[in-house]
């Protein structure tokens, strides 16, 4: 299954159990998101993808454009700080069996792309719990921090990929 091609389509309302089931796994490293939630978030979202190996659920990824409405005060964070120039990556969650096998990456790449136009690709990774995968992924990719929110026990570090139109990885 490793060689396995990793497919991305957009989410469809037959995808809200397997959405709603893979992000509760992931809290406290993602917000809680009930079926009513996702509904809200998917108003407000530029983009709900799903990822598919071989045909099944592999992970999801939602994202927001700089001009929305949407409540997380980390959304918020980049909006004061970056106004329109950046796209939001929210939450990406890849199933535990589907690790390893590049879903994130083809996820990133996507994401990269359609983020390219607005000049950073921006987001916040858990760092008090500190979420170490995630944050040598991210390093890995080239993001770099710009700040950091929270508390003791509840803290993000702010990180942004800078991007120019047409910058592919």
């Amino acid at each position: 299954m490793a060689n396995s091609a990793v497919t991305l389509r957009p989410a469809t309302a037959d995808d809200t159990d397997a959405i709603v089931r893979l992000n509760a796994l992931e809290v406290p490293l993602v917000s809680a998101m009930d079926a009513e939630r996702l509904s809200l978030l998917t108003s407000w979202a530029d983009r709900l993808t799903v990822a598919e190996v071989d045909g099944r659920f592999a992970g999801f990824v939602m994202t927001f454009g700089p001009d929305t409405p949407y409540d997380s005060a980390n959304y918020r964070w980049f909006v004061d700080h970056f106004g329109t120039a950046f796209y939001y990556l929210d939450r990406v969650a890849v199933e535990p069996t589907m690790r390893r096998r590049g879903v994130a990456a083809a996820i990133y790449d996507e994401v990269e792309s359609v983020a390219a136009a607005y000049g950073r690709l921006a987001l916040e990774v858990n760092i008090d719990p500190p979420n170490e995968p995630s944050l040598a992924f991210h390093r890995d990719r080239g993001f770099v921090e710009v700040g950091r929110r929270g508390d003791p026990g509840n803290q993000v570090t702010m990180l942004e990929l800078p991007l120019t139109s047409g910058a592919l990885r």
